[in-house]
């Protein structure tokens, strides 16, 4: 369960420390979602420090309470966009750095540090920063921060099922289902779809 060994090893050195991730890389359409979350003197309601862990390990339900409390007690907040274009146009790992930075933009004041889900730090971060491989499963700010890139994608992506509705996007969130391939073969690929990926690029010849 994840902790805060990580960040009380520098809150004496760095006073807001902000944990990373990213919610969105695999999907064949829609958005890369990043969010940013700091607690100050990193303070947590208890019921929360219990309950937070790595998205993917939660349920819907779970995730969808949990990102609730967050907005609800004083952890401070940002997320970022890298739309479907940015994707195609800059690459998947870049458009995520971009989507990481854009979610620490978005927070209400400055990191100090910032630990970041993954292998590798976004360039040109505010502040400097720590990767930590599987992060979200290690750090309670990480695992915060991949509760509210998940749900805030998955909200997106469910929106968007309301206009292309043959995908199943509110139920696979655009990864490559059986319903969201047999939408493409029925009606194509539309203005969501990543262009860049392989199976994509199957569907448009």
């Amino acid at each position: 369960m994840p902790d805060f060994k990580y960040e009380a090893s520098i809150i004496n050195i760095h006073s807001l420390i902000a944990g990373i991730d990213e919610a969105g890389r695999g999907p064949w359409a829609g958005p890369v979602v990043a969010a940013a979350v700091v607690f100050p003197d990193l303070e947590i309601p208890v019921f929360l420090s219990q309950a937070l862990d790595d998205s993917k390990k939660l349920s819907r339900h779970k995730r969808e309470e949990l990102f609730e409390s967050l907005h609800s007690c004083s952890a401070l907040i940002g997320c970022g966009i890298a739309s479907v274009e940015e994707i195609d146009r800059l690459n998947i790992l870049q458009a995520t750095f971009l989507a990481m930075r854009r979610a620490v933009e978005n927070l209400p004041c400055v990191p100090s540090f910032a630990l970041v889900d993954g292998n590798k730090v976004p360039p040109l971060l505010p502040c400097p920063a720590r990767a930590i491989v599987k992060g979200d499963a290690l750090s309670l700010s990480i695992a915060a921060a991949s509760i509210i890139a998940k749900v805030t994608r998955d909200n997106i992506m469910s929106c968007l099922a309301k206009d292309f509705p043959y995908y199943g996007w509110e139920k696979n969130a655009g990864y490559g289902t059986k319903l969201h391939q047999k939408g493409l073969k029925e009606h194509g690929v539309c203005i969501h779809h990543r262009k860049s990926y392989a199976p994509i690029k199957a569907y448009l010849k």
